[in-house]
């Protein structure tokens, strides 16, 4: 069973003439361009434990097969603004299973784009849970429902924007979580 017990966060920015290569500049930027991706749905394994981008690298080996949560986003577009975001909510309970949500937009701030991200990580979880809140509410309002209730027992989000390069090279912005086994 491929069961992750462990989790970390990481995001980077790439830029070249070609859309790929800025790509794999992000990878490198992020520290993960030296294994095989797998990019897996939106569930944080129960009794998972999440750790520094750091602690995690030691556990893995160059060419090794890793599983994840990516977001990208890509522009040639000079100076437009682009974001990739990492949401996660994590129940109070371990061995219940948490969510992940992506979210890559255009035109968005960092910090828009992470909230959304965790917002739309927290309401899936919140379904889940049977944690009664209003949609339309704000991100705010939400998250302070999401306490009263005290089944939500962490969410956070890891957010890179970037604007397009002045000169029309490829932009390329990735967040990952990156799931160990």
């Amino acid at each position: 069973m491929l069961l992750p017990k462990r989790a970390f966060l990481t995001k980077g920015v790439g830029v070249h003439k070609h859309k790929l290569t800025s790509f794999e500049l992000a990878l490198r930027d992020a520290k993960i361009a030296s294994f095989n991706l797998v990019r897996v749905s939106s569930i944080f394994p129960p009794n998972c434990k999440l750790i520094p981008k750091e602690a995690g690298l030691k556990y893995l080996a160059h060419g090794q097969i890793l599983h994840m949560v990516l977001a990208e986003n890509s522009t040639n577009e000079p100076n437009r603004l682009i974001a990739a975001s990492i949401g996660i909510a994590i129940p109070k309970n371990p061995e219940m299973c948490g969510y992940l949500s992506e979210h890559h937009p255009y035109g968005e701030t960092e910090e828009k784009a992470g909230d959304y991200a965790e917002d739309l990580a927290a309401s899936m979880l919140a379904t889940v849970l049977g944690v009664k809140f209003d949609p339309e509410a704000s991100y705010d309002a939400k998250k302070e429902q999401w306490k009263i209730s005290d089944e939500i027992v962490r969410t956070a989000n890891i957010t890179q924007s970037a604007e397009g390069d002045k000169h029309g090279n490829w932009t390329t912005v990735i967040s990952a979580c990156v799931l160990i086994i």
